[in-house]
C-alpha cells in the first residue's frame, strides 16, 4: 500500500448493492405504513463487501457519481445519427408542397 498524506485527489467508486432488508426500496413495510429502513439509512443502498450502511457524505458522493456515469452513457446512445438512405428519407428535402420533405410514398 502506497503512503500518502491528506484527501485522495480523485473519489473513488465503491461497489455498491441493494440492501438486503428494503430490497433497495428504502422503506419496509410496517404494520399500518412505511417505515424508513435502518439498515441502509432510507437510501437502499450499502456496501456490497461488508453490507454496511455508508455515512451520509459518502453516500451523496458515491450516488453522484453513478448519476453523472448513467447520465454520459445515455448522453452516448442519444448521439446516433442516422447514415445513407435514412438520412435522406428523414431529413428535409424542400421538394414537397410548401417547401417541406417530400419522400415520394
Amino acid at each position: 500500500m502506497k503512503k500518502s498524506h491528506g484527501p485522495a485527489f480523485r473519489a473513488a467508486q465503491l461497489d455498491l448493492a441493494k440492501c438486503p432488508a428494503c430490497r433497495g426500496r428504502a422503506v419496509i413495510k410496517g404494520v399500518f405504513h412505511e417505515l424508513a429502513c435502518v439498515q441502509c439509512n432510507a437510501s437502499g443502498w450499502v456496501t456490497a463487501e461488508t453490507g454496511e450502511a455508508l455515512p451520509l457524505e459518502v453516500l451523496v458522493t458515491q450516488l453522484s457519481i453513478r448519476l453523472q456515469a448513467a447520465e454520459q452513457q445515455i448522453a452516448q446512445h442519444n448521439c446516433f445519427k442516422p447514415a445513407g438512405a435514412e438520412a435522406q428519407y428523414n431529413g428535409n428535402n424542400r421538394r414537397g408542397p410548401g417547401a417541406t420533405n417530400f419522400t415520394g410514398d
